[in-house]
């Protein structure tokens, strides 16, 4: 047995069995993250949110086991810890925005609900259909220099963030954009991150997002996802 493909089983036993990939999401409705703050139910529980496609939707970019991994496993296990996390804290009726922005989270609150809140925003910007508007242009080039120093900027700081973590976009409080790199699942609304801000725009690092398809290209990975970003969903998250 080759060393890709030894790689390749042993994902997917550590996640217990085979999924088959599955496109019955591309009869799903409408995306229901629509809303910037994504909000407990009526019962005080965070639920999964809806993907707006198919898992086959970005063959090129996402194989369709990867993506049914991620959303089905990985997401759906920090949609439940949070819950758990929350009910012990006795924490309710708070948006996650509000949760993940409090001093002092515990352990399982900071990677559980950052957990949820990252793969809600990933999944929801990645759906292709919008090119970026003139206006979101120009504030690129004001922050950035230019278009290409943005892209740059971001796969970079995707592609060097040791181990796990994520790549954002965030807006600061002087209306600034800004990029910059968080481990594991810690993102720009948490105290605990070297920087603070609006997240408009977050890309997933870690190897479970991509390992099947590019094995260690990383680098390749962001490159693609930057081809199925949805811009005007990124520039609506702006204050």
């Amino acid at each position: 047995m080759n060393k890709r493909k030894f790689l390749k089983q042993s994902i997917l036993i550590s996640i217990g069995a085979y999924i088959a990939p599955s496109v019955l999401l591309s009869a799903c409705k409408s995306a229901s993250i629509k809303d910037k703050n994504i909000k407990t139910t009526a019962t005080g529980m965070f639920t999964l949110p809806e993907l707006p496609y198919g898992y086959n939707a970005f063959p090129d970019t996402i194989d369709p086991l990867t993506m049914e991994i991620h959303y089905t496993k990985h997401h759906q296990g920090y949609t439940d810890k949070l819950n758990a996390a929350l009910k012990d804290a006795n924490i309710f009726g708070k948006t996650i925005e509000e949760i993940l922005s409090m001093d002092n989270l515990s352990e399982a609150i900071r990677n559980n609900g950052g957990g949820y809140f990252n793969h809600s925003l990933y999944w929801d910007i990645l759906t292709p259909g919008g090119t970026m508007s003139n206006a979101f242009k120009a504030k690129i080039i004001e922050d950035f220099g230019s278009e290409e120093a943005f892209m740059n900027e971001l796969s970079e700081a995707g592609a060097k963030r040791f181990g796990s973590g994520w790549a954002w976009v965030v807006q600061d409080t002087d209306k600034k954009l800004r990029i910059f790199s968080t481990p594991n699942q810690d993102n720009p609304l948490m105290k605990v991150a070297e920087m603070n801000g609006t997240p408009i725009l977050g890309i997933d690092v870690w190897e479970h997002a991509y390992y099947l398809k590019y094995q260690n290209k990383r680098t390749e990975y962001l490159n693609k996802i930057l081809n199925i970003i949805n811009w005007n969903k990124v520039e609506a998250r702006m204050l």
